[in-house]
């Protein structure tokens, strides 16, 4: 079973997926994928330096992150130079996306009957999930979005990863919004309940989608 997992930045995506691993799905991180495949040497570095110019490769040989950012999400960023990245980068993650899924499958049929009747359940963890929908290369058997008002979410950034209000509402803004998540999710996770509350509404989702008649 293949699930979809997103939510706005500090709602809590991030604790529902490593609930989900505790419980014995197979968790994708497209965050960790990202960078992965961007990493000194990597064919995605190669292609950004070609794209965008020898400035966005810091002196350490890695990406640029900060002049990559500016240069692509910032108030002065070129016309399509977010897609230009996009391009790039998105392929190849799915690519990665894939094999890992693969992996997987085939790593649950190699353990054959001792599976019984278990389910295996790939969660794919996909902060921008409502701005890829339509082109990203997966079908989901169900799709999660984790949710809080944004007023918790800034608070949640400003208290936790220590960004200024400035820089939290930035990062809100560039993500789609909470009704755009919701409409694509068949599943709301609301997190400004209890982590108990909200481990329950996990454990039961996940014994729902194991589960078999």
């Amino acid at each position: 079973m293949r699930i979809g997992l997103t939510g706005g930045i500090a709602a809590g995506k991030s604790t529902a997926s490593r609930r989900l691993a505790e419980l014995g799905a197979t968790v994708i991180d497209y965050d960790l994928l990202a960078r992965h495949v961007v990493a000194p040497g990597s064919v995605g570095l190669g292609r950004i330096a070609d794209e965008f110019g020898p400035a966005a490769i810091g002196r350490d040989g890695g990406l640029d992150r900060a002049w990559m950012a500016d240069h692509a999400f910032g108030p002065n960023a070129p016309d399509g130079a977010r897609e230009r990245l996009d391009a790039i980068e998105h392929p190849l993650i799915y690519d990665e996306a894939a094999r890992l899924e693969h992996d997987a499958i085939a790593a649950f049929d190699h353990a054959g009957a001792g599976n019984g009747d278990r389910t295996l359940v790939i969660v794919h963890d996909v902060p921008l999930l409502a701005e890829v929908i339509g082109t990203i290369p997966f079908r989901f058997d169900h799709i999660v979005t984790v949710e809080a008002p944004i007023d918790v979410r800034i608070a949640r950034m400003m208290g936790e990863r220590g960004m200024s209000r400035e820089q939290a509402e930035g990062r809100v803004r560039h993500q789609s919004d909470e009704a755009t998540r919701r409409g694509i999710a068949d599943v709301v996770i609301d997190s400004t309940q209890s982590i108990e509350q909200m481990f329950d509404a996990v454990d039961r989702l996940y014994a729902d989608w194991t589960s078999r008649e």
